[in-house]
């Protein structure tokens, strides 16, 4: 393991006290567990996580992710995912940190640089050591507290100036970019997201995203791994278990409040959504204390 890691670890544990932690840093926070987890389901904005120990799969869509130590993925749009934590413990904790895009300040850099386009969108990079030195130099300031307002803005920059290095530099340049296909695909995922519990045709939502449905509908799988139909349909199952532990027992409502116009239907998805038929699983949820949040 290299000295600018193990200091990562240090620092994250350090300040890390419960399963999420939002820092005072910009941007950035920490996720701690000491356990592994059973899958979870949520959802992940635009943002990076960089895993520092331990391990964690997401699956995306049709696509399975694995995170290894020293390893990140960009999220470039709000994505429904299912994750587990797969090796952590009391001994060695799972360690990760989360870091939000700020689009303007990658717009920013690409007035100067150019990031080279390719790579796979769904896959973990490692973290190499310019990565990892820009990461740790921001993080220290978690210990220099007095020094976050002067400092985290031009660090934040420089580490955004080392992904768009990176194997994933051109989804970020995508992204920033108002004309980019990215950012139409997250156009259209916006209004999904607004209007989720409505029928769609990919048709309307081509036209938010300024393009012909076949170029929406290759651009759009290619982003999420899933069809619009299918992201849909997960968006209004995570609300619906949000809605449940609200309001448990209301199954027949909360099917009908999340755009389900049967019940029988809803309660049927639910189950191979989530393992459990929507009564039971609130319940287990409830009488473990559980959130549908997961570790980041």
């Amino acid at each position: 393991m290299s000295e600018a890691l193990q200091e990562l670890i240090d620092i994250a544990g350090r300040h890390a006290d419960g399963r999420r932690v939002r820092t005072a840093i910009p941007h950035v926070s920490i996720g701690r567990s000491e356990a592994t987890t059973a899958p979870v389901a949520g959802v992940w904005g635009s943002g990076i996580l960089f895993v520092l120990q331990g391990a964690k799969t997401v699956l995306i869509g049709d696509r399975a992710l694995r995170y290894n130590p020293a390893s990140y993925f960009i999220y470039t749009v709000e994505t429904p995912t299912i994750s587990q934590l797969v090796e952590a413990s009391v001994a060695r904790p799972y360690l990760a940190i989360g870091f939000t895009l700020d689009l303007q300040a990658v717009a920013a850099l690409l007035v100067e640089h150019e990031p080279a386009l390719g790579g796979d969108g769904f896959s973990t990079s490692p973290v190499n050591d310019d990565l990892l030195d820009a990461l740790r130099r921001i993080m220290r300031l978690l210990d220099r507290p007095a020094e976050i307002p002067v400092l985290a803005a031009a660090l934040e920059r420089e580490l955004l100036f080392r992904l768009l290095q990176g194997p994933q530099g051109g989804k970020l340049r995508q992204l920033a970019r108002a004309d980019g296909h990215l950012s139409r695909i997250g156009q259209a995922i916006a209004w999904i997201r607004m209007h989720c519990h409505q029928p769609i045709r990919v048709s309307n939502l081509a036209q938010i995203a300024h393009m012909s449905e076949a170029a929406f509908y290759r651009h759009f799988k290619a982003a999420t791994a899933m069809s619009p139909i299918q992201y849909q349909k997960q968006i209004r199952l995570l609300e619906a278990r949000h809605l449940l532990l609200a309001q448990p027992g209301n199954v027949a409502s909360v099917a009908f409040a999340v755009g389900y116009e049967s019940a029988s239907q809803f309660s049927r998805e639910y189950a191979r959504q989530f393992g459990s038929p929507p009564a039971r699983d609130a319940a287990r949820l409830s009488a473990a204390g559980e959130v549908a949040v997961e570790v980041i």
